[in-house]
């Protein structure tokens, strides 16, 4: 029995779809996939969702010519060491805090947030309208580096503390878990600041290894039952008056995307800055209630207290412009903003007073 051979016809139709298929199959063949790490556990509410939501929307806005995947704290690098991972190529892209990383880039804690400092809106507006953005780019570029706004939990608490602070002597010796600059003015102040990621932060608390912790926002509070082992919860949250998070993405990698991903990874950004922040804005009210209800006891500063935070604020951010070039460029360039910003934050706070209260 003789093998049938194809007409010349079958042959050159075969080619043809095998030449029209290749450019599909290798397009799929490429299709960039990036590991997103962070700082936080697993869908921890605020942070957490938002890398969760980014990498969606990133996948989901690029069709899935750029698939993003997620991998929390401890999965690929410790929550600590997302900076240092996507500078060394370990992950394309990070969601984290820029306060993670002041001590060794002094002056990065300020695209977080600084004590008595710029709040949601106004560090939004330093960020993209006066010049922060290019300080940004400025400071990380060298590590190959490049931040963005991608998330927001608001204004913080003051945190909770085992025994209320009602002076200024109850802060000295006080052992507090505290990120940002916020832990340099306590220091000042006589406290003993740790830096504790937020994963193992019940644990620390439950063993009575520290006194105090200050996390984020009520909605970010709750699920980890701090009121539990330390039920006074001291407002306002000087140290945090904003909460952006930030997305690390490789230099290398999105320099490797086309015009179009580039312009989806920086609008998936932008989007998340804003859906998180609505989204703590909307959680917070409800949170408050239900932690109240569950035995936080909600008490203010003192007054003394509030006035020897703001003068310690005005020494560490002096002394933070003195360390680098760069962190006096940003320092400036922050201090400027609120400046700049306070007339109309000082109308905007007098009149949303003065309508919820007629």
């Amino acid at each position: 029995m003789t093998t049938p051979i194809p007409s010349r016809r079958a042959l050159l139709g075969a080619s043809a779809t095998a030449l029209i298929a290749a450019p599909y199959i290798a397009r799929a063949q490429e299709v960039p996939r990036w590991r997103l790490i962070t700082s936080w556990t697993k869908n921890l509410p605020g942070p957490g969702v938002s890398a969760e939501r980014l990498a969606q929307r990133i996948t989901r806005m690029s069709g899935g010519r750029l698939v993003v995947e997620v991998f929390p704290a401890g999965s690929i690098v410790p929550a600590f060491g997302v900076f240092e991972a996507i500078s060394n190529g370990v992950a394309e892209m990070g969601h984290t805090a820029s306060f993670f990383w002041d001590g060794k880039l002094p002056g990065a804690a300020l695209f977080t947030t600084a004590p008595f400092g710029l709040g949601p809106l106004e560090h939004q507006t330093w960020i993209e309208q006066r010049g922060g953005q290019a300080l940004w780019d400025e400071f990380y570029r060298p590590s190959g580096v490049r931040g963005l706004l991608a998330g927001n939990t608001g204004p913080s608490m003051g945190g909770w503390f085992r025994k209320a602070i009602t002076s200024l002597d109850d802060i000295k010796g006080l052992r507090i878990r505290v990120q940002g600059l916020g832990g340099e003015v306590y220091r000042e102040l006589g406290a003993t600041p740790q830096s504790i990621p937020p994963g193992d932060t019940v644990p620390a608390l439950e063993r009575g290894t520290i006194d105090a912790i200050e996390l984020l926002a009520p909605v970010n509070d709750q699920p980890l039952g701090f009121q539990r082992f330390a039920p006074v919860y001291h407002m306002p949250g000087f140290n945090k008056p904003n909460g952006a998070a930030e997305a690390l993405i490789s230099i290398a990698a999105f320099e490797k995307l086309s015009p179009d991903l580039r312009a989806i990874v920086e609008t998936a950004c932008a989007a998340e800055h804003t859906a998180g922040l609505v989204e703590a804005q909307a959680s917070n009210a409800a949170a408050i209630t239900e932690l109240v209800a569950l035995g936080a006891k909600v008490t203010p500063f003192p007054a003394e207290v509030m006035q020897a935070m703001r003068a310690k604020t005005a020494i560490v951010l002096d002394r933070k412009a003195g360390e680098s070039v760069m962190a006096g460029k940003i320092v400036a360039s922050y201090r400027s903003a609120v400046t700049a910003g306070r007339n109309w934050a000082s109308i905007e706070a007098y009149m949303a007073q003065v309508l919820r209260s007629s």
